[in-house]
């Protein structure tokens, strides 16, 4: 896999609403990644409209913390009988989230084609 460039965590720009980190790309498009992906240990954006990637230099002690409604780690665990309901509703709200953020990256990327 090769690297464009190599960009600082502090000069991306932060979508607080979706989450999603962006800097901008050659091509006129945006290279993004999730603040859960850099949670996750990744530290590759990608760009949607060309092939071009970039390497996110960061420490995890930098970035800021992931809204609870995403964590499903801590609720799951403990079982109880009132867990198999609670699970579902999450399980759907965080596919109404997904929707979301896929929503809005595509409003983004096609704004910026739209500027070209």
């Amino acid at each position: 896999m090769s690297i464009y460039e190599e960009v600082e965590f502090e000069d991306l720009d932060y979508d607080p609403t979706t989450q999603i980190y962006t800097y901008p790309c050659p091509c006129g498009d945006k290279f993004s990644i999730s603040l859960e992906a850099l949670w996750d240990g990744e530290d590759v954006a990608t760009c949607p409209s060309c092939t071009l990637r970039i390497e996110v230099i960061y420490d995890e002690e930098d970035l800021p913390p992931l809204r609870e409604d995403d964590d499903d780690d801590d609720e799951s665990e403990g079982g109880g009988e009132g867990d198999g309901v609670k699970q579902e509703g999450e399980k759907e709200g965080a596919e109404e989230k997904k929707e979301d953020i896929d929503e809005a990256l595509s409003t983004v990327t096609k704004k910026s084609l739209a500027v070209k």
